[in-house]
């Protein structure tokens, strides 16, 4: 297979342009999601201090908010992997023999 040839095709850098626009918006929102809850705990203490219902604050539920964050964004990841970034893939495994002049 002739990977330089299929490094060049247009389809390629297609899905590769399009894959990291997305994982790099994907990485800059959960970063600073991420960021805002020891951010926020560091300058704001007072509002992670009030308690909504027994012993859970507004601080615990934004550190776990953390999680719902995590699963929501692999579940979005998931999503547009199978809908949109797989069959880019799959149309350049089928013709892959073919890239670059070679069969």
């Amino acid at each position: 297979m002739n990977w330089q040839a299929i490094d060049a095709d247009p389809r390629f850098q297609r899905l590769h342009r399009e894959k990291s626009r997305f994982l790099a918006t994907l990485m800059a929102v959960s970063i600073v999601y991420y960021l805002l809850l020891p951010l926020g705990a560091a300058w704001y203490p007072e509002i992670f201090r009030i308690r909504l219902w027994g012993p859970v604050n507004v601080g615990l539920v934004c550190g776990l908010s953390e999680f719902l964050m995590a699963w929501g964004v692999a579940m979005l990841y998931a999503q547009r992997a199978n809908r949109r970034f797989d069959a880019m893939a799959a149309e350049l495994l089928r013709d892959a023999a073919g890239i670059g002049g070679r069969a």
